[in-house]
């Protein structure tokens, strides 16, 4: 068993830059990927960062073409989280942000279906 923390969120206006954290406690050895998933009400969540967690990829990252250039996910092996730097953000960027976590899998494939555990959410709201 995994938990995920996210946490970070906030209201912020376009341009403006972010950081949302996420922890990790429980069996997180077993992990093959940590992601940064984002919910818009009415629509599919849509992963937006990942990185690796294990393997001969381990730390290579993800990011959605919508982020990339802008958000940035860093890991803390020690301390057991992630977090994701968002810059230069937009009001498309609005959303719930999820930690995701999944135990197989490649890093950089896009299935929902194959995360296993997930974050509480944090609201990120960009403004224009």
């Amino acid at each position: 068993q995994v938990q995920l923390q996210d946490s970070g969120g906030g209201l912020v206006q376009a341009g403006e830059s972010l950081r949302l954290s996420c922890a990790a406690s429980g069996r997180t050895h077993d992990l093959s990927t940590v992601a940064w998933v984002r919910q818009v009400p009415g629509k599919e969540r849509e992963i937006v960062a990942a990185i690796s967690w294990s393997g001969p990829s381990k730390g290579s990252r993800y990011y959605d073409d919508s982020v990339k250039g802008r958000f940035t996910m860093t890991r803390d092996s020690a301390k057991n989280t992630v977090d994701l730097q968002m810059s230069g953000l937009i009001p498309e960027d609005t959303a719930v942000y999820l930690c995701a976590a999944k135990r197989s899998g490649a890093y950089h494939s896009t299935l929902l279906f194959e995360y296993d555990y997930w974050g509480q959410g944090t609201q990120v709201t960009v403004s224009s």
